[in-house]
């Protein structure tokens, strides 16, 4: 699914305000803010997914809220169209000799949306807000390369303590505990974005809501309606805004695929969030050219919550449930080729990485199926005492049919009854981090850089977003000793050693390997894809048609 590619760092950017009205007002531009949907040369009008959870810099992590946050907001980096880290908000960049300390140097007359000075400490209370454990940050573990971030982020030293600093109005300073080659990369996500520091101190964690949310972008925000759209308007304020096309963004919220598809046909999209994997093979027929299917950095895997049981301490019967499901059937049948069977978690054509899988990947389907039901009747399970399961997803026609045939294929193999359960976007995510009703919940992540540890950080035992629970010493180790080590070769060696235990454990039942798939109208100029698949409004335009 990917193309090996040298790529030594990548990522993502952006936020947002807004032009007079709060949430609860929202409802009543609904009608207006539909013609926006419907016409305008100018428009550009984007299906993204789930409801964003937030439109704050430092709390947002679902891909649909950094979409938009990565239009609103600037980081220090950003991505050219075809995946490469470039200079943003900074100007360049000096990297001391032994790859330790980096100095960015801001480029002249940066501004805020609403006309005042941006300068390096915004960047500074940004990137102390990201790692502050009050600010509830599930990226908090990003900033990590940065000194003293991990010790900030346990509550064990305060963010003024984290290795970044201020000279003057235009120059950041950031100390690493390590050499980190991607490290630039990581300064495009919105993890480590600017803090307009007037709205934080007024509203706290409300500056974020329209009306109060002042950004950095080539976009503002315009309105935003709950379910409906969040529409974005030029920041004229941009350092860059004479080179944006676009004047408005209109992001239009669905999580049915299905009815995303009949806006798009019926003319009320001009991109899609994705494609109904079920239809990819009609899709491609019909819209040919309009199709973009592209390798990227994204798999796909249910996590197991091992904070109780069934799970917690029963690594055979984790491995059991793996091996009884045919991958193949998956990827080729269900989602019509548009994905690649995954046994493994870091996805191929990561930048200096060799993808790894169990042993019994590679044999055939009855040999697996018989030692998964070893394992099984071996962690205590049988056709007398079955296991019977939970199985949790969020609300998705791809994901409910995904978790359907999965759950045949643990009966017909294993016995095991499954039931299960499809949640709203928000509520979903809450019940995995609480981990107090999981058993085995759908799983994805997009890699936020082009690096294995993209990937593999999320499941050390102290990241916020480890809902498995996940927790082994040696795994913890073997990241701690990469993130240490200068030789690139080394490092591999280290990260694909960790990958390896971490399969060994299974704390993940990896499923496929993402291919982004977007349909895109003929008008939209600009659009180039790559492995991270981002997009920046800015760098689009809709011609004339």
């Amino acid at each position: 699914m990917r193309l090996p590619r040298r790529r030594s760092r990548l990522l993502l950017g952006a936020t947002l305000i807004f032009t007079g009205c709060c949430v609860a007002d929202m409802v009543g531009t609904a009608a207006a803010s539909e013609q926006d949907i419907r016409r305008g040369p100018d428009i550009l009008r984007i299906g993204n997914g789930p409801e964003p959870e937030t439109l704050d810099p430092h709390r947002g992590e679902g891909v649909s809220t950094t979409n938009i946050l990565r239009d609103l907001y600037e980081g220090l980096t950003g991505l050219a169209p075809d995946g490469s880290v470039i200079p943003a908000a900074a100007a360049g960049w000096e990297i001391s000799a032994d790859g330790l300390d980096y100095t960015f140097h801001l480029r002249d007359r940066l501004r805020w949306s609403n006309g005042e000075a941006l300068t390096a400490e915004d960047f500074v209370a940004g990137l102390r807000r990201s790692a502050d454990p009050a600010t509830g940050s599930k990226y908090a573990q990003i900033l990590s390369p940065i000194d003293n971030a991990a010790a900030v982020s346990a509550g064990r030293l305060p963010p003024e303590r984290l290795g970044v600093e201020a000279p003057d109005a235009h120059t950041l300073h950031i100390h690493l505990q390590g050499p980190t080659p991607y490290f630039p990369g990581l300064l495009a996500h919105p993890a480590t974005f600017p803090v307009y520091r007037p709205g934080l101190q007024r509203y706290g964690r409300d500056f974020a809501r329209p009306g109060r949310l002042v950004s950095n972008g080539a976009y503002q925000l315009r309105d935003w309606v709950v379910q409906s759209q969040v529409s974005l308007v030029r920041n004229p304020n941009y350092w860059n805004d004479a080179h944006t096309a676009v004047d408005t963004v209109v992001y239009v919220p669905t999580e049915d695929l299905s009815s995303e598809l009949k806006r798009y046909r019926a003319g009320e999209l001009d991109c899609t969030y994705a494609i109904p994997m079920s239809q990819a093979r009609w899709v491609r027929g019909l819209f040919g050219a309009e199709l973009h299917l592209a390798p990227y950095l994204g798999a796909y895997w249910y996590g197991y919550n091992l904070s109780r049981p069934p799970f917690k301490d029963s690594p055979q019967l984790r491995q059991a449930l793996s091996m009884a499901i045919d991958r193949a059937v998956i990827a080729d049948k269900l989602l019509q080729g548009a994905a690649l069977p995954a046994y493994g978690y870091v996805p191929p054509g990561t930048w200096n990485y060799t993808p790894q899988a169990p042993t019994w990947a590679a044999w055939p389907r009855e040999r697996r199926l018989a030692e998964a039901r070893r394992l099984y009747a071996a962690a205590g399970y049988s056709a007398e005492h079955p296991l019977q399961l939970e199985l949790r997803y969020n609300t998705q026609e791809d994901h409910r049919r995904i978790a359907t045939v999965i759950a045949a294929m643990w009966k017909q193999g294993l016995g095991v009854q499954t039931r299960l359960v499809n949640e709203e976007w928000k509520v979903f995510l809450q019940n995995r981090r609480q981990r107090a009703q999981t058993q085995v919940f759908r799983g994805a992540w997009i890699g936020d850089y082009d690096d294995a540890s993209a990937f593999l950080d999320i499941l050390r035992s102290s990241d916020g977003k480890n809902d498995e629970a996940y927790a082994s010493t040696g795994y913890d180790a073997l990241l701690a000793q990469a993130q240490q080590q200068p030789d690139a070769s080394l490092r591999r060696g280290l990260l694909e050693q960790a990958e390896r235990l971490m399969l060994d454990d299974m704390p993940v039942l990896p499923i496929y390997y993402y291919e982004s798939k977007h349909l895109v109208k003929p008008y939209v100029a600009g659009w180039t894809d790559n492995p991270l698949d981002v997009h920046y409004s800015k760098d689009l335009k809709v011609l004339p048609h």
